[in-house]
Formats: C-alpha cells, sequence, structure tokens
C-alpha cells in the first residue's frame, strides 16, 4: 500500500503546483481561526481523498480542510490522517517549503507515513519500521544520525513569537541552528540531518502524524515535555500538546 500513498501524495503535489506556477488561480482566504487557505489546499484535498476512499473504502479520513465532528470519528480505531498542503504560509510566501502529509493511524500509533514535498522534489515515506527518501530518481533508506554539535530544525514562520523555545535554546548549551517549514522538520531528523526538533507552539494532528510516522521509522523519538510519545486516539481536540523529536 505504501507505494499507491507515495503515487496519491504526488498527484496532489501537482494539483498544488498548478496553483504555485500560476496555470491556477490562488485564492487566498481565511479560516474561523485566521489560518490562510488556498485554492491549492482544496485541490489536494479532493485529490486524496478521493484517492484515499477507492484504495481504503472502509477506513475513514480525517482532513484539515475537512475534519468531521467528534461524534463521527470517536470511536475510530483505524483511520487516514491527512494534511493536503502543510505549510500554507509558506507556499504562499513561495519558499518551496510545504508537503503534503498523509499518514495511517491505527490505535492511536502513525504506523505509516509519506511526506511529500512537490516544489522541491522529494519524498520522504515510512512503514513497518523502516523509511525511505526519494529525490532525483534515487531511493535511500533513512536514520536518525548523532552529530556534535547537534543541529537544531526550528519553525520558519513561528519563532519570533515563541519565547518559550528561545529560552530552551539559550539553556540547551552548544548547538546550530536551522529553519524550515511544514513536516520537512520531522524529516531533517530522522535523515540525520538534524538531531533535535522542539516544540512548544501550537500544532494540530494532521500537521505531525505523517511526519511522525518517518521519524520514529528512522529511529527517533517523538514525545511530549512529560516524556510520553504523541497518541492519535480519537480526541475532541485537534491540538498536540508540546513536544520534541529527538534521538534520545
Amino acid at each position: 500500500m505504501l507505494e499507491q500513498i507515495c503515487q496519491l501524495a504526488r498527484e496532489a503535489g501537482d494539483a498544488i503546483m498548478q496553483v504555485y506556477n500560476g496555470v491556477q488561480p490562488m485564492d487566498i482566504e481565511r479560516k474561523a481561526d485566521d489560518s490562510p487557505v488556498t485554492a491549492a489546499d482544496l485541490a489536494a484535498h479532493k485529490v486524496i481523498v478521493s484517492g484515499l476512499n477507492s484504495l481504503t473504502p472502509d477506513v475513514p479520513v480525517l482532513s484539515e480542510e475537512d475534519p468531521p465532528g467528534w461524534e463521527i470519528r470517536q470511536h475510530w480505531q483505524r483511520y487516514w490522517l491527512v494534511d493536503p498542503l502543510d505549510g500554507t504560509k509558506e507556499f504562499i510566501k513561495r519558499n518551496g517549503e510545504f508537503t503534503v502529509n498523509i499518514a495511517l493511524i491505527e490505535k492511536g500509533k502513525p504506523v505509516l507515513g509519506v511526506v511529500y514535498a512537490p516544489a522541491i522534489g522529494v519524498l520522504y515515506s515510512a512503514a513497518e519500521g523502516k523509511a525511505w527518501k526519494e529525490e532525483g530518481g534515487n531511493k535511500t533508506q533513512v536514520h536518525v544520525r548523532d552529530a556534535r554539535p547537534p543541529l537544531v530544525v526550528i519553525s520558519r514562520s513561528h519563532f519570533d513569537k515563541d519565547e518559550e523555545l528561545k529560552e530552551y535554546l539559550q539553556q540547551l548549551g552548544e548547538h546550530q541552528t536551522t529553519a524550515i517549514g511544514s513536516s520537512l522538520k520531522f524529516c531533517l531528523v530522522a535523515e540525520g540531518k538534524a538531531q533535535l526538533y522542539p516544540r512548544f507552539g501550537p500544532t494540530n494532528i494532521w500537521d505531525t502524524g505523517a511526519g511522525h510516522a518517518v521519524a520514529i521509522a528512522a529511529g527517533a523519538h517523538v514525545h511530549d515535555w512529560t516524556g510520553k510519545t504523541l497518541d492519535y486516539a480519537p480526541r475532541e481536540s485537534f491540538l498536540n500538546p508540546g513536544f520534541r523529536v529527538s534521538l534520545f
């Protein structure tokens, strides 16, 4: 199934790039929480949901662009968790740092994940405890790697307002930092380019599910700040607690 999901992510990426390259209008609107949504988000959503419904008609889908109500999903044991366009702000800024995120959740755990960055032509995937990176026609298995000083990857869009993160980095000791958008932060840890991704600001479960799957399949840990693994079992709120993605 993983290759079929990879292909679905590529098709969604093609729909996104139609807007990114100006073939289709961007049509930026604002959601109730003031976050932006574009024609690309909606086009990718349609591609993914249609594809998943064909591939696995018995598995429900939770997409950022059409999340079912609590009464519908409260007993789900297995479901698809989708962010059709993660990093909409980066998409609007046209810096290429946005992704298609598709994860399969079973009993609260992300057991399969695909993260596709169509503007830079990189796809990460994970299933059955293994993670891969595809770029330029080459597919390689990826693993976490230690480094000294560690490279800490942070959010490009949220760092300026995140005082908790600034204080954490001041106390961390010797390190280097790099900023990037979307779930690519999980993937940089997964492939060993970065060693730590700390997050204090708000995220939703669709922001993290696919990247989480890739990171843990590559040997990383994804824990909240009390040491518990991030859990995707149905709950009324879509918000995650703060977390860290790390080697240890």
